[in-house]
């Protein structure tokens, strides 16, 4: 076989198209994702808010990409079960987190053992809403008790103390955080029951084996609008729109700087694409704009966001050292 020769200007070209078909090639890589349906992991059980905001905002991304983007709970251990299961998951697109305050701001200061980084392991998509936590009690508890307010079940609690149970979303959830905050404020002790997820937490609560929560708002929303629940204050430092009657914890019960809330997010396992995770939030800002949905969140307590990857891993950086402050503050320990 004759050796192959090249003059400079044909090497030269060859080298240019060579370039051009890799770029082509890598060009057609980013914009074939998704070929399949993407899955968001909500780490709770369904009803609860982490699980409302993944399914309002699922449908939108499956009409922008033409793939169903398809919700599925893995609740357990405060949220850490589901995160881990994406942390160790494939960085290509297809399996991300709808990640809390819990998963993100304050597991890693509440648990000894955390089974991922919640910085090493993830890449930030974009905060989907903020929202402020609610104090609801049960009904009937509030009757007998004589509870109208907050003042009122600080009252009640002291004076039978081991007759309040608090349930909560899990360990190391703001809902379990909130609570924790507001004993060691207030001196009064309520028993701390964890559960899977603020869908089932607040079906006891109703049913009366559980007395009081500090709920997120759009999940509790219905339920107080309904009366099934007594609603007492808002966990924010101002108060919601939602329900602007509704006094902060502050306000009701003079606990100066009381603060706890809540926020949740897209998240994808370390190394997925940059152009992935920007596409993802794009789509998602873009939704969380419309009329619709904007209202629609707004009218369950939750402030829609849609920010940058930057901003989103700025927030949860700035978030984790606040909540390792409220963890030590209050005394709380998972084991």
């Amino acid at each position: 076989m004759r050796p192959l020769h090249f003059t400079r200007r044909g090497l030269t070209q060859a080298v240019a198209l060579v370039v051009l078909w890799g770029l082509s090639g890598l060009t057609h890589a980013q914009t074939a994702w998704p070929q399949k349906p993407v899955k968001i992991v909500v780490p709770f059980a369904p009803g609860g808010t982490t699980d409302i905001l993944a399914r309002a905002v699922a449908p939108e991304l499956s009409k922008a990409f033409g793939q169903q983007f398809v919700v599925e709970n893995r609740a357990g251990a405060g949220g850490n079960v589901g995160a881990e299961a994406v942390a160790k998951s494939a960085p290509d697109g297809y399996t991300i987190l709808m990640g809390t305050v819990g998963t993100h701001g304050i597991n890693r200061a509440l648990y000894p053992k955390l089974p991922y980084d919640p910085f090493k392991d993830f890449a930030p998509i974009t905060l989907v809403a903020a929202v402020p936590n609610v104090m609801v009690v049960n009904v009937d508890k509030a009757k007998v008790m004589d509870i109208h307010n907050v003042k009122d079940f600080i009252k009640a609690a002291k004076a039978h103390p081991g007759q309040f149970n608090m349930a909560s979303s899990g360990n190391g959830t703001s809902i379990h955080l909130s609570g924790e905050l507001f004993k060691s404020q207030t001196g009064i002790f309520m028993a701390h029951i964890p559960y899977r997820g603020s869908g089932p937490a607040l079906l006891d609560l109703m049913g009366g084996s559980m007395d009081v929560m500090f709920d997120n708002l759009p999940s509790a929303m219905p339920l107080i609008k309904s009366g099934k629940l007594k609603a007492l204050a808002v966990t924010s430092a101002q108060r919601s729109g939602a329900l602007p009657e509704l006094p902060t914890i502050e306000e009701a019960a003079g606990l100066k700087g009381f603060e706890a809330s809540s926020w949740f997010g897209l998240l994808a396992p370390a190394g997925t694409p940059p152009d992935i995770v920007n596409r993802i939030q794009q789509e998602v800002a873009k939704s969380l704009s419309t009329p619709a949905i904007k209202e629609k969140m707004l009218g369950q307590g939750a402030i829609p966001s849609g920010n940058t990857p930057a901003q989103f891993a700025t927030l949860i950086e700035n978030e984790h050292k606040k909540w390792a402050l409220v963890v030590k503050a209050s005394g709380a320990k998972v084991d």
